[in-house]
This record gives structure tokens, sequence and C-alpha cells, in this order.
């Protein structure tokens, strides 16, 4: 997941170096450099997306890339090892109106709409106007797009390094407070200080926001994959918080004005509200699934696994998912 969303950051950096050579492009065609950027990086999305049909598999039982005893060791690891490598879950479970309801009546995933709003509505006006700040600066805009890319490489380190701390530390919403912490100090920093007088502060400033912003992502998405269960459950769970998370796109396009640039007030204050109220989110889940794994550890306690596994079967277990007495909750 961290390598699928620090693809996110490769982007920006990536994008610096076409929207530089392309730029070169102005008045081909009777077009502006500008539109040659949209119409060439929309270009390349749109026709991959016609070849995953083919080259996604639905689930590891039919992916064709894997050997059989590949196979056999994914489908296990998915039952046995959830999250928080406790319990059992399934994949092989069929979607039912009833897994649909739950996905959409867990409340968590809801409240863990506002972190992904953070990042969705920081990230999309971020990427749009980091250019201009730098230009404000006094840099060329050649050079504006030159100077993103070292911003985004930080960016993309981050998330990758905080991903693999979060899997160490089997811990998600530490990791999801600390970068919107630091994404708030970043923000912060673009607010206070005059930007043209100090081109190197607010420079730095910038890479605190990349990596407050890009970093908690994947936490995000994988605290809501792994306190969901089974599979169906989970996918409901999944589509809700990130096609809802991704509206934050919207908000994130249209609050950078140009009359208030380069210190965007609007923009970059908005931003720093989102990430306070995202930390605040995942305090409130911490706490939540905190207080449900205490009260199984009681219950677990108190009548013993015997006594708990004599009144379900294994298969009422699995049909239960991350309601099992014996799930526990990845923090």
């Amino acid at each position: 997941m961290a390598i699928f969303y620090a693809a996110a950051s490769l982007s920006g950096a990536f994008s610096g170096l076409l929207a530089y050579a392309i730029e070169n492009m102005e008045g081909i065609a009777g077009l502006g450099g500008w539109q040659w950027i949209f119409i060439l990086e929309g270009l390349v999305p749109v026709a991959a997306s016609f070849t995953l049909f083919f080259l996604l598999p639905d689930r590891p039982e039919t992916a064709k890339f894997l050997t059989k005893e590949e196979r056999e060791f994914v489908i296990n690891r998915i039952a046995l090892q959830t999250g928080s490598g406790q319990g059992r879950v399934t994949s092989a479970d069929k979607m039912s109106w009833q897994l649909i309801k739950d996905g959409f009546a867990d409340w968590k995933v809801w409240v863990a709409i506002i972190p992904f709003w953070a990042c969705s509505i920081g990230t999309y006006g971020f990427t749009a106007t980091v250019p201009t700040v730098l230009k404000a600066m006094g840099y060329t805009t050649a050079n504006a797009q030159l100077l993103t890319i070292p911003i985004y490489v930080f960016g993309l380190v981050a998330t990758v390094v905080v991903a693999f701390l979060s899997d160490h530390y089997q811990q998600r919403t530490p990791f999801i407070m600390g970068g919107f912490v630091i994404a708030v100090v970043g923000f912060i920093g673009e607010l206070a200080i005059p930007h043209p007088e100090l081109p190197g502060v607010t420079y730095f400033f910038l890479f605190l926001v990349a990596a407050g912003l890009y970093c908690p992502f994947t936490c995000v998405v994988t605290l809501v994959a792994n306190n969901l269960a089974p599979s169906s459950k989970r996918a409901v769970g999944m589509a809700l918080l990130i096609s809802i998370g991704n509206l934050g796109g919207i908000c994130g396009s249209n609050i950078y004005f140009d009359a208030q640039k380069p210190k965007y007030p609007a923009g970059f204050g908005t931003s720093l509200g989102i990430c306070a109220a995202g930390i605040v989110a995942a305090f409130v889940l911490r706490k939540a699934y905190q207080r449900e794994n205490r009260k199984r550890d009681e219950l677990l306690a108190r009548e013993g696994e015997e006594a708990i596994r004599a009144k379900y079967t294994e298969q009422e277990l699995l049909d239960l998912g991350d309601r099992s007495p014996f799930y526990r909750y990845t923090l």
C-alpha cells in the first residue's frame, strides 16, 4: 500500500519534469503549453485503464502470475494474519445486502473519512500551488517546476519509511496523528513567513507540508482495511472511504485563490484546519478500537476461549468478521 500511494508523491516529481519539458510545446497546433500538459499527462492513464480489466486479478485464487504454492500462501496469510495478528477472517464470502449495510453502518469508517479528507484536500491544493509559491520567491516558471521535484521525493521517502515503521510497531493512528502534526507545522510556517523575503525558509516548510500530507495516507487506508471483515464488508467500507474521501479534491482544488498568492491564507488555513481535525479523528478512532479490544479481552478472561467457541460454529465466527469475540482491532 505504501508503494502504491507513494506513487502519488512520485508522480508529483515526474510531473514537474514533464511540465518543464512540455511547456516548450507552447504554440504547437495552436495550443498553449499548459494545455499540452493536460492532454499528454491525461492520455497515459486513460490508455492504461483499458488494460486493467485484463491484468488485475479479482482475488488470489485467480492470479495467474502466482504459482500454486504462492496462491495458497497468500490465501492463508489473508485468513490468519489480520492487522492485529488475532482472529481469523475469510476472503471467500459473497456480497450480501447485510454486509453492504454493515459497511455503511460502521461509524468508524465515516470518522476515518476526516483524516482521508485532510490528505486529499491538502494534497490536491498543494500540488497545484507549489510552483506558484516558488515562482513568487523570484524563480522562473521552469526553475519553479524543477524545484518541486525534491519536495515530492521527500514526501515519497517519508511515506515508505512511515509505512515500514507502522508495520514494525503494528500501529496506525500514532503515525496518522504524527504526520498531520508535521503538516500543521508546515502550514503554520507558510502562513506566518513573508515568502519573497525568506525564500529558503519558505522552501523548507514546503518539505514539511509534503511529508505531513503524504505519509498518513497509507496509514489511514490500511487502518480501515485492517479493521473491517469479512472481505465483502471490507470492500464496501473501503469503497466508501475512498469515494467520499476523494471528494476532498473538489475542496482542495478550489480554496487556493489567485488573488491571495503566494501566501494563500484561505488555502493554507483550510488545509491546516482539516489536518487538525484529522488528528482529533485519529485519536477518537484509537480510543474506540482500544475500548472494543479491552471488552473482548475481558470477555475472554471471564468466560474462557472454549466456552465462547462452544456458542458458535467456525463458519459463524467467520461470518461475524470484525465482530467476532476473537478479532482484535489494529490501533
